[in-house]
């Protein structure tokens, strides 16, 4: 990475880009110096997404998006979540088939194929990685880097239920649990405006959907800050950038069970990936 500035821009899109329900997105940003700081979540469109994104100065910006970018297939499951799904299913939890029959969601019309367009960024995540300048784009998934950067959370049905809007599964345990990795995260990356933030939610009694969506904005930019500061073998890069593909922290426990699943499902991992030391 050298000296160059970077804003990691992690943003919890919400899919449909309803004004009802709207994304989240936070920034966390590496001045020259390395000093690192944050830009609280906030909720937004898709189009105010795209002008915070423009706003931004540095030379290296990396958007990190909770949301499939990458859906050529018409119905089912992409490969690649056919193998997130083997661990989030193994958490507990569910991942959330992406395809071409989704109306609003991935057709044609779907705003996430115009917030790409018009966001003209490169979808290399490998490269964002030795890149000193320029505008990158890569997947993400929340649930699948939460056992990784939380070991509680790496455990047969003890992924953490956080959710506010599923009141049958929601746990306020879970939800304090996300914040204190959250908090540890900060913590460890020097970012204390990160820390003071998940203190304050931490005492918000009744968490809404909202609350969430700021969380997971945050848990984006903590996962592009990891993918870009970390050793490569922290990570993983499940799939490839034809068929759709996903970034995530990756312990050696998360790592083992991921490949273990992509070669059942024959599905590439690190792909592409840059020699060692890159």
């Amino acid at each position: 990475m050298g000296t160059a500035a970077v804003s990691i821009i992690g943003f919890d899109s919400a899919w449909t880009d309803s004004p009802k329900a709207p994304g989240a997105l936070c920034t966390i940003r590496i001045d020259g110096a390395g000093r690192r700081t944050l830009v609280q979540p906030a909720l937004v469109s898709f189009d105010q997404a795209l002008a915070t994104i423009a706003a931004e100065t540095a030379p290296l910006r990396i958007v990190a998006l909770d949301q499939p970018t990458l859906v050529p297939n018409a119905t089912g499951m992409r490969p690649v979540d056919r193998v997130a799904a083997s661990l989030i299913s193994w958490l507990g939890g569910g991942v959330q088939p992406a395809n071409r029959a989704k109306i609003g969601m991935f057709d044609d019309a779907a705003p996430i194929w115009r917030f790409k367009e018009r966001l003209a960024a490169i979808e290399d995540p490998e490269a964002s990685r030795v890149a000193s300048d320029g505008l990158y784009l890569m997947e993400v998934f929340p649930a699948l880097a939460l056992p990784s950067l939380e070991p509680g959370f790496d455990g047969r049905l003890r992924g953490p239920r956080y959710n506010p809007a599923r009141r049958k599964t929601f746990a306020l345990a879970s939800w304090r649990a996300v914040i204190a990795s959250v908090r540890r995260q900060a913590i460890e990356a020097g970012i204390a405006e990160l820390a003071d933030w998940a203190d304050a939610l931490d005492r918000v009694e009744t968490p809404r959907k909202a609350d969430q969506d700021r969380i997971d904005a945050v848990l984006c930019a903590l996962i592009g800050l990891h993918w870009l500061v970390r050793p490569r073998d922290a990570s993983i890069m499940i799939g490839d950038l034809g068929t759709g593909y996903m970034v995530a922290p990756a312990s050696p426990s998360v790592r083992a069970r991921l490949e273990a699943a992509a070669r059942v499902c024959a599905v590439p991992v690190d792909l592409g990936r840059r020699p060692t030391g890159a």
